[in-house]
């Protein structure tokens, strides 16, 4: 009896041995899943018919091809982005159309404005400020007043209206929108030098630096996206998109010494006269030279 035990002891041992390595191997052998089976990064196909202001976009040249390509599929990937700037565009498409339209620049750049900023009031690295990114220096060379007081880069209607007599002013010089939109990034003289020392007259054969190399291929792949939400996969409903509150404007050609006490007037508060008014940098106007400013009051 004791011999039988034993022997049914070490069977049940050898037994349990294999049992646990066949275990082991199997776990090897059969990879884990870490992506829902539903979930797939598919390739895209690029549209036939991409165009920037009416300018075909040459996809037959292979460079072209992958770097839209490049864009398309970051821009579509980072579905988080990609879905803050559907909804900031419903906000700000309607405000920035009648205003393009007014100072004789195509529809489509209201793409670059959306490529530069993303529609946020945050300051560049180097400084750029505005839905348009202006640097200091250049805003100040078409007329906008910036100061500790006052930074009318923030003014949407004054800063689109700088950036439309920039870029007709590079429209005249390159006779192209796509070069236009580079020179945006890149400057109208580092465009020139570029293109006359590479004997093209084209943006698309142009060698340039890396950022404007990648800057008109995510201003195409923004319209391209935002245009067609649903064939990239971005689903909402309208009430999800952001929307403007409706303001009335109050002309004002004195000093305002405490905003604070001036948005207190009409009802609001200052965090809300700023939302509207971010051009005002503090929490007066000086207004030494009796100028005629524009303020928004929200309607409640």
């Amino acid at each position: 009896m004791n011999k039988f035990l034993r022997v049914f002891s070490i069977l049940s041992v050898v037994l349990i041995t294999f049992l646990f390595i066949n275990a082991i191997n199997k776990e090897e052998v059969e990879p884990t899943e870490n992506t829902h089976k539903s979930y797939k990064i598919k390739a895209l196909k690029l549209p036939a018919n991409l165009n920037l202001a009416g300018e075909s976009v040459p996809l037959e040249i292979h460079d072209v091809k992958e770097r839209m390509d490049r864009e398309l599929l970051v821009n579509t990937y980072w579905q988080s982005n990609g879905l803050l700037l559907l909804k900031r565009a419903n906000k700000y498409f309607p405000i920035l159309e009648p205003l393009l339209k007014k100072h004789g620049l195509p529809d489509d750049f209201k793409f670059l404005a959306l490529a530069e900023s993303g529609f946020t009031d945050e300051t560049s690295s180097v400084g750029a400020a505005g839905m348009w990114h202006f640097m200091k220096t250049t805003g100040k060379e078409y007329g906008l007043e910036i100061n500790d007081n006052v930074d009318e880069r923030y003014n949407i209607e004054k800063s689109t209206e700088v950036a439309a007599k920039y870029l007709k002013s590079s429209y005249e010089r390159f006779g192209s929108w796509t070069l236009a939109a580079a020179s945006y990034n890149a400057g109208n003289y580092g465009i020139s030098k570029r293109i006359e020392a590479q004997k093209v007259n084209n943006y698309y054969d142009a060698l340039l630096p890396d950022e404007t190399e990648r800057y008109v291929f995510r201003i195409l792949a923004l319209k391209e996206i935002i245009s067609n939400p649903e064939k990239y996969g971005f689903v909402f409903d309208k009430s999800d998109l952001y929307t403007s509150d409706k303001t009335t404007i109050i002309k004002v050609d004195t000093a305002i010494t405490n905003v604070t006490d001036f948005a207190r007037k009409f009802g609001i508060t200052y965090k809300e006269l700023k939302i509207h008014n971010p051009w005002l940098r503090e929490n007066h106007l000086n207004n030494n030279s009796r100028k005629l400013y524009e303020i928004k009051i929200p309607v409640k």
